[in-house]
């Protein structure tokens, strides 16, 4: 079965985004706005091993409001990798013409078969939010977490996963520094009944 993998930028503090749902935070640090070629391949494999992108309606506004993706639809796929996406939104949005996004409601639960399966053997990438990710936690679908810590606090926003996650659970399996960030790999395993 797919394996459900939460890859995300966070700050120092835990925060995805700011209280306004701004990522300025992310952009200012230096080298945010480049690639990075030592790391290049290590985010390309990570894509590779992706099946389907999976998103909650404020990632999904996000992405729409900075990429003007609505007036370049074309340029939908280098959102998310090229992958075919799962939008959970319980709001009347808009859709890049010609892009692959199913839009699902509800609790996450009832959807994890239909995402694994759409993801052909590959992995789920759930891109955000918090909230979403947590529900798939709650649904015992989060094998994994990444996260590229930023040099930056913000005090309040958006948490990277706003549930309880113990030591029990998240086992560190890598550590990289990826310039002035650092990129923690977290096995997550399902919780005991």
């Amino acid at each position: 079965m797919a394996r459900f993998v939460y890859l995300t930028a966070t700050t120092l503090d835990g925060y995805l985004a700011d209280t306004d749902h701004s990522l300025s935070w992310l952009f200012a640090v230096e080298g945010s706005d480049t690639a990075d070629p030592e790391h290049a391949d290590t985010f390309n494999s990570f894509t590779d091993s992706v099946g389907v992108v999976v998103m909650g309606s404020s990632t999904y506004r996000w992405l729409l409001a900075e990429t003007g993706v609505l007036d370049h639809p074309e340029t939908w796929p280098e959102n998310v990798a090229g992958k075919p996406a799962f939008l959970f939104t319980s709001r009347d949005l808009p859709v890049p013409e010609g892009a692959d996004i199913t839009i699902l409601t509800g609790d996450p639960a009832g959807h994890v078969e239909t995402i694994a399966n759409r993801a052909g053997g590959r992995d789920v990438w759930l891109m955000g939010g918090g909230d979403l990710v947590g529900q798939f936690d709650d649904a015992g679908a989060l094998d994994e977490i990444q996260a590229t810590v930023a040099p930056a606090t913000l005090g309040a926003g958006a948490p990277l996963l706003p549930r309880r996650l113990g030591p029990d659970r998240l086992h560190l399996i890598d550590v990289e520094r990826r310039g002035q960030f650092a990129h923690l790999t977290y096995d997550v395993t399902r919780p005991e009944t």
